[in-house]
């Protein structure tokens, strides 16, 4: 059996104690394991199948609620006091960086939470904040006000422009999380939530919010696209997206005008575009 095969094995028989009894002998050596492999990027929360599915690694997100059933409550305030002072579980304290790793944190009140992985040349601005079990690929910025949730997987040189939200999806267990894949832009305030999968080289415009329940509507195929059941609201590659809004059909809504948010995909990307110029193109 292999590593990563050896301590999923642990975790999946540490995860079965029940619940409100003491804390399984070796179960915090297991979690602070899957915490080192998560942050080595030799395990991974989520993995692409050679569909191009998305699917969660369900042993991993078992070891993370593992760390929260099994950690203990400790003071994490900085050593030389201040006015702010920080509680958490024992076992998720922020993440140290080494100079030669190729990660810059600026200075300015970032938090990169254990057990994230951050590739080499990734770039956070402050304040960010990336937690437990998320993936940023190599050259991503992590700009001012952004948030990558637990368990999401945001794929090489991708943007997550200011205020950007990448929601976590920790629980259940078999849910997918939130993806951003390859050279993907997603504009200021935008928040992309609840296992939405963003495809490779998609620019989403400023202030597009994506859920499970967010019909996304395409002006160039004249299709349209929305979750279902078995499968999370997928942004095709290249797309560019940008708020929009459809008429509520009622005779009282209509008489006062009223309208739901309606993401539209006014054009694709090509190779003879960046997303700068395909999102001002689109906008005009």
């Amino acid at each position: 059996m292999s590593d990563s095969g050896a301590l999923a094995a642990r975790i999946e028989r540490l995860s079965g104690a029940a619940a409100g009894v003491a804390a399984p002998a070796g179960a915090e050596r297991a979690v602070e394991e899957l915490l080192d492999a998560l942050e080595a990027g030799t395990v991974r929360a989520a993995e692409r199948g050679a569909d191009g599915t998305w699917r969660a690694v369900p042993w991993v997100k078992r070891g993370i609620l593992l760390g929260f059933k099994v950690g203990r409550i400790v003071d994490q305030s900085p050593p030389d006091g201040g006015p702010f002072h920080f509680f958490d579980k024992h076992l998720y304290t922020t993440r140290a960086f080494a100079p030669d790793a190729g990660v810059r944190v600026v200075p300015g009140g970032s938090a990169i939470r254990r057990g994230a992985y951050l590739a080499k040349g990734v770039v956070c601005m402050p304040p960010m904040y990336v937690n437990v079990g998320a993936w940023v690929g190599e050259g991503t910025m992590v700009d001012s006000h952004a948030l990558v949730g637990s368990c999401a997987q945001i794929g090489a040189r991708v943007h997550l422009s200011a205020a950007a939200q990448i929601g976590g999806v920790l629980e259940p267990v078999g849910a997918a999380p939130v993806v951003v894949e390859d050279d993907v832009v997603v504009g200021g305030g935008c928040g992309v939530y609840e296992g939405t999968v963003v495809r490779a080289r998609a620019v989403l415009g400023a202030g597009v919010v994506l859920t499970r329940g967010t019909p996304v509507f395409d002006l160039v195929k004249e299709t349209m696209y929305r979750a279902e059941p078995d499968h999370p609201l997928e942004i095709p590659a290249g797309a560019v997206v940008v708020p929009g809004a459809r008429a509520v059909r009622s005779p009282w809504a209509q008489s006062h005008g009223l309208a739901l948010q309606a993401p539209l995909i006014v054009k694709y990307r090509d190779e003879r575009t960046d997303a700068a110029t395909a999102l001002e193109e689109a906008l005009r």
